[in-house]
């Protein structure tokens, strides 16, 4: 149950199934009278090997209120099972770690990364969206997102409205939402960098939960250039304040003389020294995104660039190519290739060096070893074949996502004959269906 591992996975679920179901519903709609629901349904698999494997349907209904007015209902459940990184070193000998509720524990063998595997969940989400036009040129969203997990909570409001210009030929965007999360972690919220104890014993938890408001703002405009490509630019930030740390990330205190990872409990010798993370309460994100798409012929080239910044020191640039070729008169395949680079945030510390670790219940100093806050490379390859008719569509995506990371600064000792930033690489396919 890892709060911020299943976000970052359930990021990649949305874009690759939640996303796709109401573009298939946008083509759709159009072919249904007023009074219709035009009805989609997504099914995606995700499996990293050796980790995480995660299942996901999705179906969505949209309701022709009027000519120009709809209703889009949604509704998402998705189970996670497997194996999660814990932010902790390998080593030349096994480890033994105590599981959140405190009450058990796993051991990991002499080389391995930790991965706890008693990573799983299941979440259930329930979407809503009203769309209307306030005039002629201006349109209005108005929606709401409600989700529920064991020990996560969110709930979220947002609106947006489309202003059509220069004889429909430009369209200006503005958007924002809000949202309050609430985390109630198993076992407890973990005190910054407390040690943690063998199993049975008293964890350095203080068995509160916690909050976290999150605010987005977008802004944007699309433009027309000729009859056959138009262009999308993009403004949004994202501001996020509360409880921001993950609850089940820990780090190694390593021997700063042999590099190995401290074993100093005598009641369990295979126990190393970790201590909890603790990152800031606050994170400010910017983001730039360009979107440029042609009609070439009866084909489509789709291209898009992604900037973001944040105050967590954090760069990162995503770039996506799609190009979908016309087979016949209603089917296509679509290849698609993203690449993603990433830098680490300010805080980002694979391990501690004995001596220098922050006291527990220090809350001032921030450090995470989770790997996804390090630098590393993200590369999707894949494609997808579908079938476009005036009732219904349909489609199947296979895709292979890669990510490789640089080996820490820093390291000496037994450090530097363990792999500790491992490639990670991953399994998607995705089911849609429009009917």
């Amino acid at each position: 149950m890892k709060t911020h591992s299943k976000k970052s996975i359930r990021l990649s679920l949305a874009a690759a199934s939640c996303a796709l179901v109401g573009a298939n519903v946008a083509v759709a709609e159009n072919a249904h009278d007023v009074g219709d629901w035009d009805v989609s349904a997504a099914l995606l698999f995700y499996n990293e090997a050796d980790r995480v494997t995660a299942a996901e349907p999705v179906i969505k209904a949209v309701k022709q209120l009027d000519t120009d007015e709809t209703l889009s209902l949604k509704l998402t459940l998705d189970t996670l099972t497997g194996a999660s990184g814990s932010g902790a070193v390998p080593t030349d000998r096994p480890q033994t770690y105590t599981t959140p509720s405190g009450n058990s524990s796993y051991t990991v063998n002499a080389g391995d990364i930790p991965l706890d595997e008693s990573f799983k969940d299941t979440r259930v989400a329930l979407n809503a969206a009203w769309e209307r036009p306030i005039s002629k040129d201006l349109t209005m969203v108005l929606g709401g997102n409600l989700s529920s997990e064991y020990d996560y909570q969110s709930l979220s409001a947002n609106t947006s409205f489309a202003w059509d210009t220069n004889g429909g030929n430009t369209t200006w965007m503005a958007g924002a939402s809000a949202g309050v999360d609430s985390i109630d972690p198993v076992g407890g919220k973990p005190i910054a960098f407390g040690v943690m104890q063998e199993a049975d014993a008293t964890q350095p938890r203080d068995g509160s939960n916690d909050t976290k408001s999150l605010f987005d703002v977008i802004v944007g405009v699309t433009q027309v250039v000729d009859q056959n490509s138009l262009f999308q630019l993009n403004y949004s930030l994202s501001q996020s304040s509360g409880y921001l740390t993950d609850p089940y990330k820990i780090i190694s205190v390593v021997d700063p003389v042999t590099g190995r990872p401290l074993f100093t409990n005598i009641n369990e010798p295979n126990l190393p020294t970790v201590v909890y993370e603790n990152r800031p309460d606050s994170r400010l994100k910017h983001s730039i995104f360009g979107q440029y798409k042609r009609y070439i012929g009866g084909d489509v080239l789709d291209a898009s660039y992604r900037l973001m910044v944040d105050d967590w020191g954090i760069t990162s640039h995503t770039i996506d190519l799609r190009y979908r070729w016309k087979m016949g008169d209603t089917l296509y395949i679509e290849p698609h290739v993203r690449v993603y680079q990433q830098s680490a945030a300010d805080f980002y510390t694979p391990f501690f060096v004995d001596g220098t670790q922050p006291l527990a219940g220090n809350d001032k100093v921030e450090a995470s070893a989770d790997y996804r806050l390090g630098e590393f490379n993200g590369y999707t390859f894949g494609a997808e074949l579908g079938q476009e008719t005036a009732n219904n569509s349909w489609s199947v995506a296979l895709e292979y996502y890669l990510q490789t990371g640089n080996e820490p600064d820093g390291t000496f000792g037994e450090l530097t004959r363990q792999e500790l930033y491992p490639d990670v690489d991953a399994v998607m396919l995705r089911v849609v269906y429009d009917f």
